[in-house]
């Protein structure tokens, strides 16, 4: 599933007036291709939480639009909204999120039992039940054993594995990844890592949001927010950035 911005922007009013008006996320142009991983860094406050959530259906522009296969995202219907994150993205929030009553495993099939109609990526194995998918999941991580733990019990790195499984069990079309490897050590983070970009490389298009500096090597593209604007991340002497497009506000930041 291709997603793409067409001139989105938000901003906040800050006292009385339009001369308050603080844009999060200036007047962007951004496309995410499937089969790529893209890595977006940049300071705290720089918007880029704020534009993925615009890209991922959680949060309605203050202008332009978002296009998922060529349909405005933002045109249907609220519960309709949902139903459509339901099946066809994979959210890993920038905070380790679970229902700490219920176990490892309930936690994830209940993201997937929400809604009846579930879309799975072409290029990813269907014949997987998305229990087993769970489990194997599990198990790259090292946590298969925790799999009937009641989530309350388990750290904080324990919980950020979860909900990594939890968004791709589903097979999802696009996985938006808010700080994926915070909580990890050096270890499990490049298996998270690795397991987002095999699921790239199964069809699915990822967009990585992120402080740590070792996700570009995983990136198709790389970009760098600044000031609400995206555009190319600077590489430096030690490290060769992957390909990335000149952008920034109102230009076409295209994932190839």
């Amino acid at each position: 599933m291709k997603i793409e911005a067409c001139a989105i922007e938000k901003w906040y009013f800050r006292g009385k007036g339009d001369t308050n008006r603080f844009f999060a996320v200036k007047q962007t142009d951004l496309t995410l291709e499937p089969g790529k991983v893209t890595v977006l860094t940049g300071r705290s406050g720089s918007g880029k939480t704020t534009l993925m959530h615009m890209l991922s259906g959680l949060l309605t522009p203050d202008g332009g639009k978002v296009l998922a296969d060529g349909k405005d995202l933002y045109a249907q219907e609220d519960k309709a909204l949902s139903g459509f994150r339901n099946a066809h993205f994979g959210m890993i929030p920038q905070g380790a999120d679970v229902l700490p009553v219920l176990t490892v495993m309930e936690n994830i099939l209940l993201v997937q039992g929400i809604y009846a109609n579930q879309s799975r990526n072409p290029g990813a194995d269907r014949s997987v039940g998305v229990q087993d998918r769970a489990q194997k999941l599990l198990g790259e991580m090292g946590i298969a054993d925790l799999a009937d733990v009641p989530a309350g019990e388990l750290s904080g790195g324990e919980r950020r594995r979860v909900c990594v499984a939890r968004a791709l069990a589903g097979t999802p079309d696009v996985i938006f990844a808010d700080e994926p490897t915070s909580d990890l050590d050096d270890e499990n983070m490049q298996i998270v890592l690795q397991m987002l970009k095999k699921a790239a490389d199964e069809g699915a298009a990822v967009l990585i949001v992120t402080h740590d500096q070792e996700a570009l090597d995983y990136a198709d593209v790389c970009l760098k927010m600044h000031a609400g604007v995206p555009g190319p991340a600077v590489q430096t002497e030690d490290r060769e950035a992957p390909s990335c497009q000149e952008g920034g506000a109102g230009s076409d930041l295209q994932i190839v």
